[in-house]
């Protein structure tokens, strides 16, 4: 009896330690991706991931790949809206791009779950507790706001969201609105320059709808800040 409940205990600390190093491992690839991406990154310009993915038959699921492998890798989102913009126009553009950022930022999202399992106690700090704490209470609806502060790289929000209580499904409906302007303007901005390289006269419509939704975007945060609470 004895022997067999050492051996119990010595295939649980096994596991235990099995699934460890397999998290720190995958951490490890993360963070040597994301190094690799930012030093060739001159490889990650709109009109060059357009081109590329351009080439694939199956251009849209191409597409989302790449953005949710780009939210892993800390790829800005707006980089990637933009190509969208180039490759499929306007009204698609906006739908595979907003399809891509709620994907990637719910990837990011369950990575961070997922590595951390225990490693990371955010409720230890008082002054995190607190943060989180509100962010929790929130819900979707301070996903949504965090969203919109265009300083706060998406990459990032992810995986410190991912560490917090809050649920997969209010995450990404909150990623869902709150990237939505930010994504207009970007992919408005992307199918614009397509039109002026093609030497089309419709740029100017996309431009002035990108505009009126990164000035939407800017706009929300500052006017939240100053309603009396």
């Amino acid at each position: 009896m004895i022997a067999k409940q050492q051996g119990t205990t010595t295939l649980a600390v096994s596991a235990r330690w099995f699934h460890r190093m397999a998290r720190l491992l995958f951490l490890g690839v993360l963070l040597v991706g994301a190094v690799i991406a930012w030093r060739w990154r001159a490889l990650f310009g709109p009109a060059e991931l357009s081109a590329t993915i351009g080439r694939y038959p199956l251009a849209p699921l191409v597409f989302l790949t790449v953005h949710v492998v780009g939210s892993l890798l800390f790829v800005p989102r707006t980089v990637l809206a933009v190509a969208a913009g180039l490759l499929f126009g306007v009204e698609w553009g906006i739908v595979w791009a907003a399809i891509g950022s709620v994907v990637g930022a719910a990837a990011g999202f369950l990575v961070a779950r997922h590595l951390n399992a225990g490693l990371f106690d955010l409720y230890r700090s008082d002054a995190i507790r607190s943060i989180v704490e509100r962010v929790e209470q929130g819900g979707w609806r301070a996903v949504a706001g965090l969203r919109l502060i265009p300083v706060i790289p998406h990459s990032l929000s992810n995986y410190a969201l991912g560490l917090t209580r809050l649920t997969l499904g209010g995450y990404a409906f909150g990623s869902l609105l709150g990237q939505l302007p930010m994504t207009i303007a970007y992919v408005d901005f992307g199918a614009a320059g397509e039109r002026v390289m093609l030497g089309d006269e419709g740029w100017l419509g996309p431009t002035l709808i990108g505009l009126a939704a990164l000035a939407v975007s800017l706009a929300i945060p500052a006017v939240t800040r100053l309603r009396p609470r």
